[in-house]
Parts: structure tokens; C-alpha cells; sequence
């Protein structure tokens, strides 16, 4: 359980390559540090991996991570992740933690307001249910993004859209006038 290893070094070497100092929490089989807030609040940057965001979500909680992310993040500490790692700061989105039926998740960290829909073009039942919940009101409105592409935003509100890859981009997702609505967002490239 926990972390893959491989991908832990990967990435440690990757943040050291380009001039970062990474530090990895973990909680399996215990957590690896005393005070959580205290670690994160040492950071400039928490980055969160994929996996399952039920799963991340309740071991967060049980460990009180979730306190400790706000804290972190009112102090200013940029939360990121991809595909559960970015689901996670939201209100929820869809998710393959329960099997291999997307379904929904409803009780993200709630940081944005908004549900995060990812794999939005690599996962072809990822697009239809995001905008059948947030037409239905199980989800609220939401951001959606192609692999390579992400939404950043300046406390809770949208800032831009940006992307790692040509081609990937970002949408917005709500209801007009009883209609779900997709609007592509202009997306800069990195």
C-alpha cells in the first residue's frame, strides 16, 4: 500500500534535475513526520500523484492531512496534483476509485467550489457523466481537462488554463437556462 517507489524516484529526480528539494509524506505504515502542518507549511509547493481520491481522501481525513492542506493553503502553500491529485481540491468530481464504472465523488476537500473533471479526452465515459452530474446537480458547476492540461486558479477563482502538450485544453462546464453547457477555454501553452 501506499506510494509506488518507482514513481517516488522518478519524480525525486525529476524535482532535483530541475533545482527543486522534494520531500515525501507518507502514510503508510505510519505517517513519516510528527507535526503535518508544520512539514507543509516548510513547503513552497504540495504535489499530489494520481491513485484513488476515495481512498486519498479517507486516509487524509483520518490522519487530519485535510486540517493541515488548509492550513497550508490559506498560508499561501500552492496545492497541484494530477487526475486524484487534482480532483482532491475540489468539491468533487468523477472518479474509478469504486471500480471500473465511473462514478461520482462527492466530498473533495472542498478548497474550490467546483468539480474537477480529468482525463476529460483519454477516458471516453469521463466527458458524458461529468456533464450528466453537473446537469443533475449531484456535482456543481465544473472545470474539465484533456491529460496535459490544467486550471490554475488564484484562491478559489479561475485564473487561467494552461497545458503541458498541444492540442490539450481546458473547459467549463454549467447549466444555462436548464442546459448543460461545455465552453472550451482559451488555453495557453507552456
Amino acid at each position: 500500500m501506499g506510494d509506488d517507489k518507482a514513481v517516488l524516484h522518478y519524480l525525486t529526480e525529476a524535482a532535483q534535475a530541475s533545482g527543486f528539494t522534494p520531500s515525501h509524506l507518507s502514510l503508510f505504515p505510519m505517517p513519516t513526520v510528527d507535526d503535518i502542518t508544520a512539514h507543509l507549511l516548510n513547503h513552497d509547493v504540495v504535489w499530489v500523484f494520481g491513485g484513488s481520491v476515495a481512498g486519498l481522501l479517507a486516509m487524509w481525513r483520518l490522519h487530519d492531512v485535510d486540517a493541515a492542506l488548509h492550513t497550508a493553503w490559506q498560508a499561501g502553500v500552492v496545492l497541484t496534483g494530477i487526475s486524484a491529485g487534482s480532483i482532491c481540491w475540489h468539491a468533487g468530481g468523477t472518479t474509478d476509485s469504486f471500480g471500473p464504472q465511473l462514478q461520482p465523488v462527492t466530498n473533495g476537500l472542498g478548497f474550490l467550489p467546483y468539480a474537477n473533471g480529468v482525463h476529460y479526452d483519454s477516458e471516453d465515459q469521463r466527458r458524458p457523466l461529468l456533464q450528466r452530474l453537473v446537469g443533475e446537480g449531484v456535482l456543481p458547476t465544473a472545470y474539465a481537462t484533456d491529460d496535459g492540461a490544467g486550471v490554475l486558479y488564484r484562491g478559489t477563482e479561475f485564473a487561467e488554463a494552461l497545458s503541458e502538450r498541444d492540442g490539450a485544453a481546458a473547459y467549463f462546464v454549467d447549466v444555462q437556462d436548464g442546459l448543460v453547457v461545455e465552453t472550451r477555454l482559451d488555453t495557453r501553452r507552456l
